[in-house]
């Protein structure tokens, strides 16, 4: 019967059966660090991988292992990988197959941490990157190098919300020999499943709707078997990027209401971004939800629902979208996103600060651009606060309209 059972259902009773018989309803902590064996042969074997076991904590953790088996069955992946955060994971993932002389092709409208590591540290390892349009597909297939290796997306991107066609780019990827790495962090798996749509790997920041309760950083990556043991043993466990055990908890914990606070955050979205589309005060909505989205019709043919982030430009630049911000009495300011409660942020000032802001405009994060992550309150009070906001900035402009 468990085969038949849909995701709602399946990611509460997760535990293997054998768990459940013993009692136990809620995943155990397991805080080791050493592990102890019968004898000096076994022990070598595990370390050699020749057999399964765990013998030091940097490179995994009995709690951690049982939330990689989840996250890579929500994936339907292989084999997942998690470790210390959403950086954590972008990085990995890059280093994993990518080494020196080798170029990635890198969508344009990405989260300001890749942003960073490709310009901080990827010339360290002697890797070259292009930014580039990949809605259009003929701008993919001519910027690809002789020494190409990685086509890296955000579907949709941080901050703007670009919905990207999978399916589309995975068949370029898969023409001309590139490993296809997307950054799901957005949908998380319940809402979309790039594996199923040809990717190669998909990286997270658990830290987000994965968790889903502001109280972890965390980060996953989920491919084929083999690659993720790779990343474990030559990369994570190299580089002590490993994730603990409490924080594996936490998460397996968040994983419980995963589809019902997704439907809650989705429905919020959609409820604020019909709400500012039509305020004379919004320049411009970006929200795959809303038929005026560019890519509307793709998102709704690769993702389950549309997300809990509306990005959205007020009149008036960077004085407007500042104070907008600060006149919010129940929205937070906060770098985050997917937390129960509302949070926004000025990616100009914020996230995406350590972007030129020659490049910033070039990305569409312009001065007036606000990120508004829906939480789990009733929409019309999160609305409400909105609208006083507005209302606020409003009033202040036309005093200094009088005043002039």
């Amino acid at each position: 019967m468990k085969s038949s059972w849909s995701t709602d259902t399946s990611i509460i009773h997760s535990l293997d059966q054998e768990n459940r018989h013993t009692g136990v309803i809620s995943q155990s902590i397991t805080p080791a660090v050493a592990y102890s064996f019968s004898n000096s042969e076994n022990a070598a074997a595990v370390v050699l991988g020749e057999i399964e076991g765990t013998y030091y904590g940097r490179y995994g953790n009995p709690t951690t292992n049982e939330l990689e088996r989840q996250v890579a069955k929500l994936e339907n992946g292989e084999a997942a990988l998690g470790v210390s955060s959403g950086m954590a994971a972008i990085s990995i993932s890059l280093l994993a197959y990518l080494q020196n002389g080798d170029h990635v092709l890198v969508t344009k409208d990405v989260y300001g941490g890749t942003f960073s590591f490709l310009k901080n540290l990827a010339p360290r390892f002697g890797i070259g990157y292009d930014y580039i349009d990949c809605t259009d597909h003929d701008i993919v297939e001519r910027s690809i190098k002789e020494n190409t290796k990685v086509l890296y997306i955000e579907t949709p991107s941080n901050p703007g919300l670009t919905v990207l066609d999978i399916n589309g780019l995975s068949a370029i990827a898969k023409k001309n020999n590139l490993t296809l790495i997307i950054d799901n962090t957005f949908m998380t798996p319940y809402l979309q499943k790039p594996l199923e749509m040809g990717a190669d790997v998909v990286v997270h920041s658990g830290t987000k709707y994965m968790n889903g309760h502001g109280d972890v950083i965390a980060g996953f990556i989920i491919g084929k078997q083999t690659e993720i043991a790779m990343m474990r043993k030559k990369i994570m466990g190299d580089l002590g990027q490993n994730l603990n055990a409490w924080e594996s908890y936490l998460i397996m914990r968040g994983l419980k209401t995963l589809p019902v606070r997704m439907k809650r955050h989705c429905d919020n979205a959609l409820a604020i971004a019909e709400f500012l589309e039509q305020h004379p005060a919004i320049k411009k909505v970006s929200y795959p939800g809303l038929a005026s989205h560019p890519q509307h019709e793709l998102a709704k043919r690769q993702m389950k629902a549309m997300g809990g982030i509306v990005s959205f430009e007020l009149k008036g630049g960077l004085s407007s979208g500042q104070q907008f911000i600060d006149n919010l009495k129940l929205g937070l300011i906060s770098f985050s996103l997917g937390d129960p409660e509302t949070l926004v942020q000025h990616p100009a000032s914020m996230t995406h600060s350590s972007i030129p802001s020659e490049e910033r405009i070039k990305y569409g994060i312009t001065d007036g651009l606000i990120r508004l992550s829906a939480g789990l309150e009733d929409s019309d009070d999160i609305i409400a606060d909105l609208k006083q906001s507005l209302e606020k900035i409003a009033n202040t402009q036309t005093r200094e309209l009088q005043h002039n």
